[in-house]
């Protein structure tokens, strides 16, 4: 099976045997996913679709049971998370392991010469093709422990816990502060009077700010990412802050489907509220998979009257969406870069 992606068909193209080796952050690619080496990933949708042929898939909250021949990064878009695999790898796997590092020109792989230097670890390039470079090292100890990526900052009254690679890591994102701004109205009887009954679903946690806004007022909150990093920070952020919440890794509404009790007449847990700043990119590509499937499988997860709220930029294609789903939604607030959409399920619809 040939590879699909540009910096597995500069890997597929060595005259390499990468048989017990890692794979760290890939994409996804039938290559890669034909049964070729182990796979460590932050992304539950990656990790779920090379369990489901069988193979070994592990988050970075996994030790690695055995070690590697060799591991091959995936340098990511966001360079301080690259940056935080490489000090993983090299405080996880043995000494010497074999490293390749491989990723787009347009991506920044070859910012891996100053970084792999300033760790004191030699380089030397491999091959290039594909607007796409290969660069290999040997991994050693670098005296520069992971965890202190973890960072920590204030937004509306919270104590906000990020890391690398998570959605508007550092900062409050802008759509974001419009749509906190936008809650207190349209959440006016769910978060006032027995607000501690509100069961309010959190699609694409991020750091956790909605889900502890939320937590905050007396809201039962269960918060979800794809990505794992986004989870822990959730969790991390809620227990800053003693509130209780709980969060999940899964793709959409995967986790909630799976969860089934005799109280639940399909096995899809229900939200009085789902809410979400629902992600469009996947690395550099537009993707509005994820979004797509929040808004229409949203009914099925919402009680009788429930509410999706979600902010996005205004140039996303959501309104149509929203009306075939939902028969109609209105926008509660437009900044002229960003719009808070609300659709409220029909209570006929069940």
């Amino acid at each position: 099976m040939s590879a699909e992606t540009p910096v597995c068909q500069l890997l597929e193209r060595q005259a390499f045997d990468y048989r017990g080796w890692l794979w760290v952050a890939p994409p996804r690619d039938a290559w890669l996913e034909a049964g070729q080496g182990r796979l460590l990933s932050a992304d539950q949708a990656v990790r779920a679709a090379w369990q489901a042929r069988g193979l070994s898939a592990l988050s970075p909250f996994e030790e690695v049971d055995e070690a590697p021949a060799g591991a091959v990064l995936f340098w990511p878009k966001s360079h301080a998370l690259g940056e935080w695999w490489l000090l993983w790898l090299c405080a996880h796997l043995p000494p010497g392991t074999p490293l390749q590092l491989v990723g787009e020109n347009q991506g920044g792989i070859k910012r891996v010469l100053k970084v792999l230097a300033a760790l004191g670890l030699g380089c030397r390039k491999v091959d290039s093709a594909r607007r796409c470079g290969l660069y290999a090292t040997r991994l050693d100890r670098v005296g520069i422990d992971p965890d202190a990526a973890w960072m920590s900052f204030e937004a509306e009254g919270l104590k906000l816990v990020s890391h690398p690679g998570v959605f508007g890591h550092g900062k409050l994102d802008d759509g974001t502060r419009l749509l906190l701004g936008e809650l207190p109205g349209a959440l006016g009887g769910p978060l006032g009077e027995g607000a501690d009954e509100a069961d309010i679903l959190d699609v694409g946690c991020g750091d956790g700010i909605l889900a502890a806004w939320l937590a905050r007022r007396g809201a039962r909150v269960t918060a979800t990412d794809v990505n794992a990093f986004a989870v822990e920070a959730t969790r991390r952020t809620l227990a800053a802050n003693g509130l209780i919440g709980e969060a999940l890794e899964s793709d959409v509404y995967s986790a909630l489907d799976a969860r089934r009790d005799g109280a639940r007449r399909d096995g899809a847990r229900r939200f009085d509220v789902i809410i979400s700043n629902p992600p469009f990119h996947q690395e550099r590509a537009i993707d509005y998979g994820p979004a797509g499937r929040l808004i229409r499988e949203a009914p099925e997860h919402l009680k009788p009257g429930g509410q999706l709220l979600l902010v996005a930029n205004i140039f996303l294609p959501y309104p149509d969406l929203l009306t075939r789903t939902f028969g109609g939604f209105e926008i509660l607030a437009d900044d002229r870069r960003f719009r808070v959409y609300r659709a409220i399920k029909d209570g006929s619809r069940g």
